[in-house]
């Protein structure tokens, strides 16, 4: 179910282990085999022959087909998948004149980050934990010649899957690698997409040099993490759960967000966006019924979460070696 022939890997640095990123390709594509996904893997395949007359990316909802394309039959197959796919966790997506309204907006993070990203014409660009491939689409607008697509989660790769099938774009790889194995693809990248990833982590330090190593000359990196209010220098490790997630390791203030950058070997940064996280941007929806921030937030004082801490923000920085 993945492409044999990875031919991105011509496009890396001659410094890039690329023997050993061949070598794990394989063993990480295992994850598909198990038969946890055979739910996914029968959604796609009653929606096979299914093709999409146009996409569209360069607006805030990423769109494939016409809702003309279709006919009842194929519709009807077609709103099937789309539901053995959810939760849609990042969107908004539309599929032949469905509109998929996912937990994040993730179109408003795309517009705070837009201006500054500019022009990625023939750029080799990376987007770590790129979760669906709502931001990789986005990044190709902005005219990436290939933009890879590093996420651990299989569930997530079925989804990217079932948009290649409908509209192929070649310039896209979807890639079972992590952030870990960034220092893989040593002076690789123009630019590097690393959104809401850091706070995940037990070494956010380690994990920024790791891309540090993987920009080319002059490259850059955009960073959004989740964080703390306020210009201490501080950095929240939670007990156990924050705001009902697990694996937060570290929410940083913005100004220890820029500590970690510095002490990584990076030398300028630009704070594009530092502001509480609202439920205008992450909630529950028909798409993704799940529970969502407004679910863990203190009902008498929206600045807390339910565990008591203070309620996330998010930081975004531009950053540089």
């Amino acid at each position: 179910m993945v492409q044999e022939s990875p031919t991105w890997l011509d496009l890396l640095s001659p410094a890039a282990h690329h023997d050993v990123l061949r070598h794990m390709r394989p063993e990480l594509a295992t994850r598909l085999e198990i038969p946890k996904w055979d739910p996914q893997r029968a959604a796609l395949e009653r929606v096979k022959d299914l093709r999409a007359s146009r996409l569209r990316i360069d607006q805030a909802q990423v769109c494939f087909g016409e809702a003309g394309d279709l006919t009842l039959e194929q519709n009807l197959r077609l709103e099937q998948t789309l539901r053995d796919l959810r939760p849609w966790k990042k969107g908004p997506f539309g599929f032949f004149g469905h509109e998929i309204d996912a937990e994040w907006r993730s179109d408003l993070k795309w517009d705070r980050l837009a201006p500054y990203v500019g022009s990625l014409e023939g750029q080799l660009v990376a987007d770590i934990g790129c979760h669906n491939g709502y931001f990789m689409y986005r990044m190709l607008s902005h005219g990436a010649r290939t933009v890879i697509g590093l996420e651990p989660y299989a569930q997530l790769w079925f989804t990217h899957r079932l948009m290649q099938m409908l509209h192929p774009r070649p310039e896209l790889h979807f890639e079972f690698y992590g952030v870990e194995h960034m220092h893989h693809f040593a002076e690789s990248f123009d630019t590097i997409f690393c959104l809401g990833i850091l706070y995940h982590h037990t070494d956010p330090v380690g994990l920024l040099r790791k891309m540090r190593k993987a920009l080319r000359p002059g490259g850059r990196i955009f960073i959004d993490c989740q964080g703390l209010p306020g210009d201490e220098p501080l950095s929240l490790t939670p007990e156990g759960r924050y705001a009902g997630a697990a694996a937060i390791w570290f929410l940083p203030t913005v100004r220890t967000l820029k500590s970690w950058v510095l002490r990584s070997g990076f030398t300028r940064m630009h704070t594009i966006f530092s502001a509480p996280l609202t439920s205008q941007e992450q909630r529950s929806t028909a798409w993704a019924p799940i529970k969502s921030l407004q679910d863990f937030l203190d009902p008498q004082d929206s600045t807390r979460t339910v565990e008591g801490y203070p309620a996330p923000w998010r930081h975004y920085l531009m950053i540089r070696p």
